[in-house]
């Protein structure tokens, strides 16, 4: 016996059969259409980048433990893109002279992390990134929440279903320097503990923090801080608070569009002021499902020029598992909406005329590859989902008919060749 080769694909990452595929398709064409809408511009990067720049600005996780690594026969260290923001960071920073900012800018590219494959984390996603870059308002802050609320509604999402959660590093500097008393040099890990606060019990948080040097009662003090909640703001310095963009718009009429979370810290390096996340409500995938925040200088890896920016990314996995726990994934496309069918194989040119005929008027059209029997061919229509058929017989050919039909009353007209278009349109 012949030793053959798997056929399931690498682990963490997926093949896309037609029917998921064209899920996927109206889905992302939706996230596109919304984010167009706002202004932005699509762009995209190589999946090949400097190792450096990962190490240098996406954190100690992604660039110790997630990274896809290689050396090229240059000797060059590279990677596998595990998110965006690096390279359009570089991006932003070599066209800086030619651009007019600020720029409002998307993508969608396809990122590798080498993450233990779970619900919700694999190691291949698909992830839609949204970007100002050149300004520091609050302004900015107001649009990408406006902008991940239009993406949700566009779904058929309600605010009763998600929850977009924020915080800003430095309210949560002062917070845990100012209330809780955390030394200025244990507050990046810290903030990693914070990070980590509601997904282990007290416990175990008592036991990380005395790792990082926190005493008992340092820890107690911080446990009593994060649990104010928005109570929290009341009692940061006033210049503190003035300085915060989120606060800026806690205190506008866009305050409704999110929630202050003093849990909210994101793991990414890069961030330095506001940080968001959004969550799925459901019981039953109760989940950050994907988040951002503003930087006020990642280009400076590339350049002296500051460029702040602010941003978020959105995996597609979180997503479909968002759509699907609230019954809002939209169904796949049907193979077809007309066949067009030869009665015989002598009006097999006849039915690929007519076939051309429909494309051009835009109706995603097909005709049979192989010669079979009629009754065969409607009924293979019938399960690819097409909603009308165009038979081609000899007698109605001859005097310049088809025959349209439709799948779902049975009934059937005859109808001029230049006619058939529009009466399968109106079909459809």
């Amino acid at each position: 016996m012949p030793e053959y080769l798997p056929t399931a694909p690498y682990r963490g990452t997926r093949d896309f059969l037609p029917a998921e595929m064209s899920v996927r398709t109206q889905v992302f064409g939706h996230l596109y259409d919304v984010v167009e809408r706002f202004g932005y511009q699509r762009y995209d990067g190589p999946i090949l980048e400097s190792a450096e720049i990962y190490e240098a600005k996406s954190g100690q996780e992604i660039a110790d433990q997630q990274l896809y690594t290689l050396t090229d026969r240059g000797g060059r260290r590279l990677a596998l893109r595990p998110e965006m923001t690096p390279s359009v960071a570089r991006m932003i920073a070599g066209n800086a002279g030619s651009l007019q900012f600020p720029v409002r800018w998307y993508s969608h590219p396809n990122c590798h992390r080498y993450e233990r494959p779970q619900r919700g984390r694999v190691r291949e996603h698909w992830q839609l990134n949204v970007d100002i870059f050149g300004s520091d308002a609050a302004s900015c802050e107001i649009e990408i929440f406006e902008v991940i609320h239009a993406l949700m509604g566009e779904f058929g999402a309600t605010r009763d279903m998600y929850a977009v959660r924020a915080n800003d590093r430095t309210l949560l500097a002062s917070a845990l320097t100012d209330l809780a008393g955390v030394p200025a040099e244990h507050l990046a890990a810290v903030y990693s503990l914070v990070d980590r606060w509601e997904k282990y019990d007290r416990d175990k948080l008592a036991a990380d923090a005395e790792e990082i040097g926190l005493s008992d009662k340092q820890f107690a003090r911080l446990a009593e801080t994060l649990g104010m909640g928005t109570a929290l703001l009341d009692e940061l310095p006033a210049e503190v608070k003035d300085a915060s963009n989120l606060v800026q718009v806690l205190r506008s009429e866009a305050a409704e569009l999110v929630q202050f979370d003093p849990l909210i810290v994101r793991g990414l390096a890069y961030y330095t002021g506001t940080v968001f996340e959004v969550f799925d409500t459901s019981p039953e995938n109760n989940r950050a499902l994907f988040g951002g925040g503003r930087y006020s200088d990642l280009a400076g890896l590339f350049t002296a020029k500051e460029i702040p920016g602010i941003g978020f990314g959105m995996g597609d996995v979180t997503l479909i598992d968002f759509l699907t726990t609230h019954g809002l994934l939209p169904s796949p496309r049907s193979e077809y909406d007309v066949a067009v069918i030869p009665v015989t194989a002598d009006l097999t040119g006849a039915a690929r005329s007519v076939a051309t005929r429909l494309r051009s008027a835009g109706l995603r059209t097909s005709s049979p590859l192989e010669h079979r029997k009629l009754g065969k061919e409607l009924t293979r229509a019938d399960k690819a989902g097409a909603r009308a058929v165009v038979i081609v017989g000899q007698e109605d050919w001859d005097a310049g008919n088809v025959t349209v039909r439709s799948l779902a009353t049975r009934e059937q007209t005859t109808v001029a060749l230049d006619a058939a278009a529009d009466s399968v349109a109106a079909l459809l």
